[in-house]
Order: structure tokens, then sequence, then C-alpha cells
């Protein structure tokens, strides 16, 4: 399997699909959304810099470095987010799935878990891996229990992993769902969805 493909991935809330230059404006509102883009716990783009951000993922894709995808919320057809494969190991089987950031608007509602449920699918039943990793800023809480309620497990912290731009140092917080643990995730996370279709 091509593990650097960006096939489009569709839900019943969530479209994702091959990230573009084109989803640049759509982006950018986005992550104005309550100047989403501000938050200290995660490197985001700022409205004026979504093109540049974009561009960076491409490049990443073409070097095979990572798989970008743009969020489209179906109900309204706006994009409302960005979620990316990265270090993608097709030898061991594994990957992560993170450099997400979701609208404000489109928190909260169903889009988050969907997405993960169409990533989690793919890479397990399409591209075979054996295990899928979650990173995230130790102090990004909101983000820790949105990935330990996927049903992910936390596997540890990586002490004095990043050293951001102004100069803090970034504890990572790894999780993972490995292959025997899909099934129920799966199911789990069918039911959350669910929760917001019905």
């Amino acid at each position: 399997m091509d593990f650097y493909a960006i096939p489009e991935l569709i839900g019943d809330l969530v479209q994702l699909e091959p990230l573009s230059v084109d989803h640049a404006p759509e982006l950018a509102e986005a992550i104005a959304e309550n100047d989403l883009y501000t938050t200290w716990v995660a490197r985001l783009p700022a409205p004026e810099n979504m093109l540049e951000d974009i561009e960076t993922r491409l490049n990443q894709n073409a070097e095979q470095q990572a798989v970008p995808w743009a969020i489209r919320r179906i109900s309204d057809g706006r994009a409302v987010g960005v979620t990316t494969f990265l270090h993608i190991r097709p030898e061991d089987r594994r990957l992560e799935i993170g450099s997400t950031w979701i609208a404000s608007s489109a928190q909260g509602t169903g889009i988050n878990a969907e997405s993960k449920l169409l990533l989690l699918t793919y890479a397990f039943e399409t591209l075979g891996c054996i295990a899928v990793e979650f990173r995230t800023h130790w102090h990004n809480r909101r983000s820790r229990a949105a990935i330990a309620a996927l049903g992910a497990k936390q596997d540890g912290v990586l002490r004095n992993h990043d050293v951001w731009q102004d100069g803090t140092v970034r504890d990572v917080v790894v999780f993972s769902i490995i292959d025997r643990e899909w099934p129920t995730v799966r199911l789990g996370l069918r039911e959350k969805v669910r929760s917001f279709t019905e």
C-alpha cells in the first residue's frame, strides 16, 4: 500500500479531502474563529500565514514526510480544519495522526470523532498498520482528554522534547492505539458519531 497517498475519506458528518492551496481562504477563516491560532499549547498558523502552512504540508507530502487532509463539514460544505499523518514508517506499519486543528464552531460536534474514525479505519484496515500514535503538549489538557476519549492509551511523556519559538520547552505526551485494540476503539467511535447523527 502507498502510505503517502491522500485518498478522499467520507463519513456522515465530515469529508476528508486532499489538502490543496485552494483551501487557504476557507481555512484562514476557520482558524480565525475565536482567535484559535493564538493558543499557546499548539503551533497553529495565523490566518495570513495559512497559504504558507499549506504549502509546507504539501512539500512534506512530496518528500514522503506527511499526508495532509482538509476537514470539510458536510452540513454546510465548509472547510473547518486540517489533519495529517506524520512520522510515517511503512516498514514498521505505524504512523502518527497529528498536526490537527478544528475550528471552534466545529469542536464538540462529532467532527473530530468521525475524522479520527475515518483516519483510523484507513490506517488499520487499508494500510495494515499495527500501531497509530497521537502526540500533544503536556499542558494541552483538552487535547489529552480528546485523545483518551478516542480510546487511545497513554504510552508516556517525552520530557523537554521540543523548544518553541518563544524559548519555552514542551513536554510531549504520547498515546497510541494498537491493532488488537482497534475493533473495540472502532465500536466506541461509531457509537460516539451515531450520537451526533441521530
